[in-house]
This record gives structure tokens, sequence and C-alpha cells, in this order.
């Protein structure tokens, strides 16, 4: 079955949206860390479906050993990860990263991350951890965040076209994980404005109270700066690395002194294996 065109204001779907398709993927995207098993009703409450209709996407997910059954509990299979596998493959990005990644968190002793964007949210894609913990929040690969609230997500904002960027700002919801987030379109505006200016982003206890966190762009070219008056054309920003501390071992001023010249080195670092790996796949 296919959904018709919108036609109210914004954009609709075309006449290739497949509705039953996307109400399958809401089906796997309503499990989570706080909810790895539901029942048919919670999946039906969770996903705004019939319970007919839930059913039969249920049964075919267990049909083809995406979803399994046990009684009245259903959950997702470790197949499920194939979905994402295939872009992370492709994308080289984690491979490339990882290495860099551990070489920076074993310097500089702290946990270090990328992540790319995709939609409203950063997804992370390669991560180095230490030992101590600082999150009350599990971070793994595929973690997905609201981007205006993290420091990787406001670099990655900050490259977006301004006609997207517009629409994304305007949209921002109003609840927050702690009175320090940003809420305010205007004020995410004057965020992401200074962010492209000094090139790295530095979020202070948005996301979780304690936790502070700097990041860098990773380009998708070779040259790492270019001028405001060259006729060089803009950089692409294909993803962020970001380094995390507790708010109480570092100030601001002595997060950028000690960790802004290896992000960007490492930033530099990945950039440069990723061009080296595509020309060698040429």
């Amino acid at each position: 079955m296919t959904a018709t065109r919108s036609t109210g204001d914004g954009p609709g779907p075309s006449d290739q949206y497949v509705q039953s398709l996307v109400r399958g993927l809401s089906v796997i995207r309503a499990f989570d860390e706080d909810r790895p098993e539901m029942t048919l009703s919670e999946i039906a409450a969770a996903t705004s479906l019939t319970r007919a209709t839930a059913r039969r996407f249920l049964s075919t997910l267990v049909e083809v050993g995406y979803m399994k059954q046990d009684g009245r509990w259903y959950s997702l299979t470790p197949r499920v990860l194939e979905l994402g596998f295939s872009y992370l493959s492709s994308l080289s990005l984690p491979e490339v990263a990882q290495p860099y990644l551990e070489r920076l968190s074993q310097e500089i002793d702290e946990s270090s991350s990328v992540s790319v964007l995709d939609g409203a949210d950063i997804v992370y894609v390669a991560r180095a951890t230490i030992r101590r913990r600082i999150m009350s929040v599990t971070i793994n690969i595929g973690t997905r965040l609201p981007a205006h609230w993290t420091a990787m997500g406001r670099v990655l904002l900050a490259a977006q076209a301004p006609e997207d960027l517009s629409d994304y700002v305007g949209t921002i919801p109003s609840d927050a994980p702690t009175e320090r987030a940003i809420t305010d379109p205007e004020a995410l505006r004057v965020e992401l404005d200074l962010v492209r200016e000094q090139g790295f982003s530095l979020i202070d206890q948005e996301v979780q109270e304690g936790l502070r966190s700097i990041a860098v762009p990773i380009f998708g070219r070779r040259q790492h700066s270019v001028s405001r008056n060259s006729d060089t054309p803009p950089q692409t920003v294909i993803a962020a690395v970001n380094v995390s501390t507790s708010a109480s071992s570092l100030s601001r001023a002595d997060i950028v002194d000690r960790f802004l010249g290896p992000l960007r080195r490492t930033s530099a670092a990945i950039a440069d294996d990723l061009e080296e790996t595509r020309r060698g796949r040429g």
C-alpha cells in the first residue's frame, strides 16, 4: 500500500512512499535499552498501531528472524544488526576512526567518540572508552542522542546548509535533560554561529549534570582549513569527534587548552586516512 501525496503546506511523502514499510520499521525502533521486551499491547501503544496491524508486522519479523517471541513477550534478535552493518561497512569511517580514537583516549585518559548526523540525532559509529564511567547513560555503537544538546551534534548542525538548519532549529523540543540545555531556537542559532566561527563546540552539563564535552568536525577532504577569502569550495563535514570529561576535574578553559589540539590532530588524521582509503578503493 502506498500513501498519497500530502496536500498540506509542508513537504509530504512522494508517490513512492511505502507506508507499510515505515510502520514495520517503527516496530523495530520501538525497542530500546529501556524496553528490550514488550507485549503486543505495549508495542501497539508505542507505535500507535492497532493490535491487529502490530501483530501482522510482528509475525513477519519473527518469520524473517529479526524478532523472537517467548509467550506474550517479543524481543529483537541479533540479526537486526544486519540492518545497520551494511551502512557501517560501506561507510569505512568506523574502522578507520577506531584506532585513532583509542590512541587519543590513551593520550588524554578520557573517553572519545565519533558520530554522524542522522535527521535530528547524532548516531555513534565509533568509540574508545576508559575504565571510569562518567555518563549515566550507556553509550554504544548505534546510540542516538538529540543533536542540538551535544557537542558533536552542534558541530554537525553548524555545517548544515542554511535552509536545512532553519527547518531543524525551528522544531527543537522544549523539554531538556538539564536546566543548562538550550531550548530556545534563537539561542541555538547564536550558539551554532559561535561553533561555526571557532571551529569547535564545548557543552557544559547540558546532556548530563557533571559532564562536559568538546568536539571538532571531521572533514571529507585533505585540506583542513579554508580561508574565508579563498575561492576554494567549502569543506564537507562528514562526522564529528569528541572527548567527554567530568566537570569537576577540568574547567572549560582547561578543557580547551588540553583537548582541542589532540582532537584536531585526531580529526585530521582520520580525514587523511579516509581519503587514502577511498583512493585505494578507486
